[in-house]
């Protein structure tokens, strides 16, 4: 017949198995407070307006990621530059953490002071490399960073290891943007980001993204931006504003079981004739 347990035995098991049920509560809430303080921070950095000039349409979205641990590294930012023209970003902090959440608030800081210094795309990617360099951080970014003038239709892109955007024109064409690029920043010192000018058209619209948007457990990268090409030729045609195809773009994510952050940033411009 099978020992019975003694009453201290069963009151020893209980013990332990109160002790490991808080250990478990006290991580948890751990793990909850930090979620939430990387989500604060990360919000509190992204831009609370954004810039406004004649015939310029801006809209952003950005949705959390769907697995707490992994928030901390998307961003956005638009802001008007020195000589009035518009500088546009977005980019991804490799890592999912209140480190990367930080990390993520000095690339954005140093984009913007260096702008003040040179506008140039490539020429401020290369900046904000060294100037990341030389924190002596573990992590890197990636980035795409464009200089719009509104007067012209000018755009010109610069990219640091970053997924490419989506462009779409008035009359129906779409596709994703075949620019060189560069690699991350935060890696290597020294490095040039080439620029490549597009024309941004009356009725066309760029669509500026993160991995977390096209990227997921049910989809990947290449067929993901496919449906952005997609959504983007559809409003340009169907004359949609720009935060009607950035909410699209944004629920697009949210369907594929995204693991990452998603942030995008679309840009349409009513003016001058012209095609990306």
């Amino acid at each position: 017949m099978p020992r019975k347990r003694a009453p201290d035995e069963g009151d020893e098991l209980l013990a332990r198995l109160g002790s490991l049920t808080a250990q478990a509560r006290r991580r948890a809430e751990l793990q909850r407070t930090q979620v939430e303080l990387a989500l604060a921070l990360q919000r509190g950095m992204l831009p609370r307006d954004l810039p406004a000039a004649p015939g310029l349409h801006l809209a952003v979205r950005y949705a959390p990621a769907n697995l707490g641990l992994n928030v901390g590294g998307d961003w956005y930012d638009a802001f008007t530059m020195p000589d009035g023209r518009i500088g546009l970003a977005i980019g991804d902090v490799q890592g999912h953490n209140i480190e990367a959440a930080a990390f993520m608030g000095q690339v954005r800081a140093g984009l913007r002071a260096l702008a003040s210094v040179t506008g140039e795309p490539g020429e401020l990617l290369a900046r904000t490399n060294d100037l990341l360099v030389s924190l002596g951080s573990d992590l890197f970014a990636t980035c795409t960073f464009m200089r719009l003038d509104p007067a012209t239709g000018v755009l010109e892109s610069a990219r640091a290891g970053h997924i490419p955007c989506v462009w779409a024109t008035g009359d129906g064409k779409s596709g994703v943007a075949e620019d060189e690029g560069g690699p991350p920043l935060g890696i290597e010192k020294g490095v040039d980001y080439p620029v490549t000018r597009y024309r941004l058209a009356a009725g066309g619209l760029f669509v500026l993204l993160t991995d977390g948007v096209v990227e997921g457990p049910s989809l990947d990268i290449e067929d993901g931006l496919d449906q952005v090409v997609r959504l983007a030729g559809v409003a340009a045609v169907a004359g949609l504003e720009a935060r009607s195809l950035a909410t699209a773009v944004i629920k697009g994510a949210e369907g594929i079981g995204h693991e990452d952050d998603a942030a995008v940033l679309v840009v349409g411009l009513d003016g001058p004739a012209g095609r990306p």
